[in-house]
């Protein structure tokens, strides 16, 4: 196994660990608190990459699936009387329903236009569930039922972050089969010029309709657990613009195109948020630390931190590697020789002409014409 791959898999043992153990080491229920809030941050934004990160469509609505989980999940725990859990999977169900029809008409449009739409769904699920006070519970909110009431405050948090954390594992892996996938190499060409994706056979409205139904069924179990979670909802709240905002502002910290740069740009803004209104209270201060991030990530690392730190460490790293064109045959060769247990030199000596100088000439021929 390359040295690369062994510190990648040992970096991400190393974090799950620490993940895992975090609730067993924080001094109180609050620090528990705080990782929920994270977790969940990263969650919504992993699932926005579904969308955002793959095909490059900026949505700024997807806070309308989380609020209709959340209030899916809480209206079928208090009006159905659904199990808290069933409730959560059949309510993730509904809005990857939903979506369907949602997508058909938002992705027919790119750009601006499409900012536009999925800002819009927001707007209107708000005033609805705000108006519809006789189901919704209106202004005054949702109180939704603790699925472990017999369960002290302390455990409960310690419950969900488990939760929390296991749907991050799920959207993750999701995401990283995708990524390897011929539907993902789809979707990226979508993301880099649709209209030559098109005119090479890729489906690109179904590709783009798909992985939008994805998107919209993990923001909604999101939604829907933080409900179970929380237990008091408010529209103003679940069907916040902010909350599609964040998901691009975490997304774009971290690393669209990189499978944990929303869960790294999450910790960040999860932390810098709740640090805010620890220190200066319900001003809207966090609305301003929330501003600078993002104009910082627009300045200076357009691309997220992840690639940022990458191109950097590629500066300083001596990696050895040499250009192809810059390698003669007898060293090309020897490098596969020594890579397949042997010297390499087996009648390579240069004597039959096979050295540098016919690749070079070749090169010369070939790039003077």
């Amino acid at each position: 196994m390359r040295t690369g791959t062994l510190l990648h898999v040992g970096a991400l043992v190393a974090a799950v660990a620490v993940a895992l153990s975090f609730p067993s080491m924080a001094p109180s229920p609050y620090e528990i608190t705080v990782g929920i809030a994270i977790l969940n941050f990263a969650v919504l934004s992993t699932s926005w990459n579904f969308v955002g990160g793959f095909t490059g469509y900026i949505s700024l609505g997807h806070g309308a699936f989380a609020g209709l989980g959340a209030y899916g999940t809480g209206l079928l725990v208090t009006k159905a009387e659904l199990p808290p859990f069933a409730a959560l999977f059949v309510a993730a169900a509904l809005v990857a329903a939903l979506a369907v029809p949602v997508g058909y008409a938002a992705l027919r449009v790119r750009g601006a236009s499409f900012v536009i739409v999925s800002i819009a769904l927001v707007l209107i699920l708000l005033l609805v569930f705000q108006s519809w006070a006789s189901f919704t519970g209106g202004s005054r909110g949702l109180v939704v039922p603790r699925p472990f009431p017999g369960m002290l405050r302390s455990e409960h948090h310690r419950t969900f972050y488990f939760l929390f954390a296991a749907l991050l594992a799920v959207a993750l892996l999701t995401w990283w089969i995708i990524d390897r996938s011929r539907f993902g190499m789809g979707l990226k060409a979508i993301r880099e010029d649709e209209d030559k994706a098109q005119s090479l056979g890729t489906p690109t409205f179904a590709y783009k309709l798909i992985v939008f139904v994805v998107s919209a069924a993990f923001t909604s179990l999101a939604g829907g657990l933080y409900a179970l979670w929380f237990g008091d909802l408010d529209p103003v709240f679940q069907f916040s613009i902010l909350s599609g905002a964040y998901m691009v502002l975490m997304a774009l910290l971290g690393g669209v195109r990189h499978l944990y740069g929303p869960l790294l740009g999450a910790v960040i803004v999860g932390y810098a948020l709740e640090y805010s209104k620890v220190e200066y209270g319900d001003t809207p201060l966090h609305l301003v630390v929330a501003g600078l991030l993002l104009g910082v990530v627009v300045m200076f690392m357009p691309d997220g931190v992840i690639p940022a730190a990458t191109a950097l460490l590629g500066r300083f790293r001596k990696s050895g590697e040499t250009s192809i064109r810059e390698v003669t045959a007898a060293e090309l060769k020897q490098r596969h020789g020594q890579r397949d247990g042997n010297d390499g030199t087996d009648g390579s000596d240069g004597s039959d002409g096979s050295d540098g100088s016919e690749v070079r000439n070749s090169e010369r021929s070939g790039s003077g014409g």
